[in-house]
């Protein structure tokens, strides 16, 4: 599978939009909005994103097929990756290879993610590109309505 990066056109913002609003995925990456069926805030979120000079965002396309973002956010010294993937493509490598595109793409570290506990698919996909786990934390997941156990990961410069 040709695994790429792109800038996010608007045509792939139905796609993203259908993607947040799966329940299985929504309860894997927990922390997600309170509402991610709110239109309007999901799309002013994602006018925000395009507009900060200091967000880097991608879409990922597998075969020429939009399937998910990747991108890296935060103020220097703390800045964070994420990522999300269509759930019909989990397991097959995407994650892991749309993240080292980015990786290769943001040369800034340290980095840092954070994934919630028992969403080992994530926490191997942040190992395979390098990133260690650094801290335990709780948090407020609005996809779970609970707090919930939750692991920081870092990727240190080189």
């Amino acid at each position: 599978m040709d695994i790429a990066l792109r800038l996010v056109h608007d045509s792939d913002l139905p796609v993203f939009y259908r993607q947040l609003n799966d329940p299985e995925s929504l309860h894997m990456a927990a922390f997600t909005p309170e509402d991610p069926a709110d239109r309007s805030r999901f799309d002013a979120h994602w006018a925000h994103i395009r507009s900060s000079p200091g967000i880097v965002v991608r879409t990922v396309l597998a075969d020429g097929d939009v399937v998910g973002h990747a991108s890296v956010y935060g103020e220097p010294g703390e800045r964070e990756v994420t990522y999300w993937v269509d759930r019909a493509y989990w397991g097959k490598g995407i994650a892991t290879a749309a993240l080292r595109g980015l990786l290769a793409e943001v040369s800034d570290r340290p980095l840092y993610a954070r994934v919630a506990a028992d969403n080992t698919g994530s926490r191997r996909v942040l190992e395979r590109c390098g990133f260690e786990v650094s801290a335990h934390a709780t948090g407020y997941a609005a996809a779970r309505g609970a707090e919930i156990d939750e692991l920081v990961l870092h990727l240190a410069a080189s």
